[in-house]
């Protein structure tokens, strides 16, 4: 396995990987991956990583978005790490989250931030290992298929930048 940047050529695996994580329950208020264009233009060019196996077979993805336009706020972003059903178990979100670590702390990012279901047991265990520590909990902040949620709110603060 390799990390390498995403491009529109992974636009299929990348959204069918998305839509499988979406159709688990536990991954998002989101029931339906969106169009290319859509994610495209959420998603900051920079931190935007897929891993791919030996013959080049997204197996996994992660990409961030900015919490703000605001300037105050210009080193936090929002992740999400998404992995092909058929390959979790074998440490790829792990590595997809260290490489955003590193691309994030290159660019000067300080905070990387995300919203996990508590019953995402498998991410909250996969953040907290990589260095992100949970902040608290926002109860019953959304509906999900007619249920309401809670979402963990965890972060990660760069050591290196000060």
């Amino acid at each position: 396995m390799r990390i390498r940047p995403m491009g529109a050529a992974d636009a299929d695996m990348v959204l069918a990987i998305y839509q499988a994580g979406l159709d688990s329950g536990n991954a998002s208020f989101e029931t339906v991956a969106p169009t290319w264009e859509a994610f495209d233009a959420g998603k900051l060019p920079a931190h935007r990583l897929v891993a791919v196996d030996t013959d080049n077979t997204v197996c996994g993805w992660v990409a961030a978005s900015a919490v703000s336009a605001r300037p105050v706020y210009a080193g936090v972003v929002e992740h999400s790490v998404y992995v092909d059903p058929q390959a979790r178990g074998r440490g790829v979100a792990r590595a997809l989250l260290d490489a955003l670590i590193v691309s994030t702390e290159a660019a000067g990012i300080w905070t990387i931030q995300s919203g996990v279901f508590p019953e995402n047991a498998a991410s909250l265990t996969l953040h907290q290992r990589a260095g992100f520590r949970i902040i608290g909990v926002r109860e019953r902040v959304g509906r999900h298929h007619g249920k309401w949620r809670d979402v963990v709110l965890l972060e990660r603060r760069s050591p290196t930048i000060t």
